[in-house]
């Protein structure tokens, strides 16, 4: 069993998320490395994909680049991840699956019998993206004879989770946005046509393909029925130093070349969205704070976590304001004080965001003195 320090566990990690030195420089290469980027459109300072490629890419990446990318069918909108289109092969037979309720997990075979109890909107939906789609969900008909069970939270919204049962299924799929909104379509005329890769083998590759993008994860890990966290027997089998149980590597990142750099990341970047292992690596505190009444936040709504080579450091606050035309940085959380070299590359990145985002930054409180940066 390989056993790892926890610099090494984090090193292997961060260059697996493409987020050391040189950067990359193919937009569509960095997405197929990782496989999937998770679709959330708070736009705080920016959605998170674009925060995500930004990271990788820097001042080379633009977002028309990107949505290119998507327009052009190279990549694909699945399960609420951008993917690149080929990976469709590796989901459709789950799908087909998922429409039986055989071979795939319990929870969702609720999700079929709600579908089943609904056949008859299912096909009006089909006939009508048929006949008029792409179209969003609010121009869809509902005709469900059986309400989705609900808490509150989705009261009335009958049609979108009948599309999103659907899309994972393979009926449908996401051909395009129009703003924040999901414009669908027949799955066979969005998906490209590729052949399916039996379920079993589709499995074991899409594990493959995470541990690839993670480096370092648990072989089982919390539920996460969207996209896992976790990567099965893949890869081998190591323990960290001072962190309890085990870990799959992938170990073509153990001896790799080392390059430090300071990144700025979005809070559902995939290297600190599991919490648990960041706290478990980088021993990183942090939380989003959106959700949080304004008097109770530490770092501010949608703060950055600042990541200086393998270690993460400090948070960012800022907030791109568009009417004004200024990415406005309130302050920098630091959780240990900040070298002046440290805080110049922080500023370099931030200066790079703005110039991404077509801002200019200004700082809300006063700077510390020789730097430019507001300090927490």
């Amino acid at each position: 069993m390989l056993q790892l320090s926890r610099r090494d566990a984090r090193r292997v990690a961060v260059r697996a998320q493409l987020l050391h030195a040189p950067r990359p420089t193919d937009l569509l290469g960095v997405l197929r490395h990782l496989s999937a980027v998770q679709v959330d459109l708070t736009d705080r300072v920016a959605p998170n994909a674009d925060l995500a490629c930004w990271s990788r890419l820097g001042r080379s990446y633009r977002p028309e680049d990107l949505d290119r990318l998507v327009g052009d069918g190279r990549l694909v909108e699945l399960r609420g991840f951008l993917r690149p289109a080929e990976d469709v092969a590796l989901y459709t037979a789950e799908m087909t699956a998922r429409t039986s309720g055989d071979g795939v997990p319990g929870w969702h075979e609720g999700n079929v019998r709600w579908l089943e109890a609904n056949a008859g909107c299912r096909q009006d939906i089909l006939q009508r993206l048929r006949s008029d789609g792409p179209l969003p969900a609010r121009a869809l008909p509902d005709t469900t004879v059986v309400p989705w069970r609900s808490s509150g939270w989705n009261n009335d919204k009958n049609v979108v989770l009948m599309l999103d049962v659907m899309e994972a299924c393979g009926d449908v799929a996401v051909a395009s946005r129009e703003g924040r909104e999901r414009q669908w379509d027949l799955a066979e005329r969005v998906y490209p046509p590729v052949e399916a890769v039996p379920l079993g083998d589709a499995w074991a590759e899409r594990d493959r393909r995470r541990l690839a993008a993670l480096g370092i994860a648990r072989a089982k890990g919390p539920a996460c029925p969207v996209e896992p966290t976790d990567v099965g027997q893949t890869g081998e089998e190591a323990v960290v130093d001072g962190v309890r149980g085990t870990w799959r590597v992938d170990t073509a990142y153990l001896d790799a070349p080392w390059a430090p750099r300071v990144a700025l990341l979005s809070p559902l970047d995939r290297l600190v969205l599991d919490r648990r292992r960041m706290g478990e690596l980088f021993g990183f505190d942090y939380q989003l704070e959106m959700y949080k009444p304004a008097r109770q936040r530490r770092w501010g709504y949608f703060a950055l976590p600042v990541l200086d080579g393998d270690r993460l450091v400090g948070k960012l606050d800022a907030t791109a304001d568009r009417r004004a035309g200024v990415l406005v940085v309130h302050a920098l959380h630091e959780d240990e004080p900040f070298s002046r070299s440290r805080t110049a590359a922080v500023e370099r990145e931030v200066r790079s965001l703005a110039g991404m985002l077509g801002l200019e930054v200004r700082h809300d409180d006063a700077p510390v003195p020789n730097t430019g940066m507001s300090r927490r």
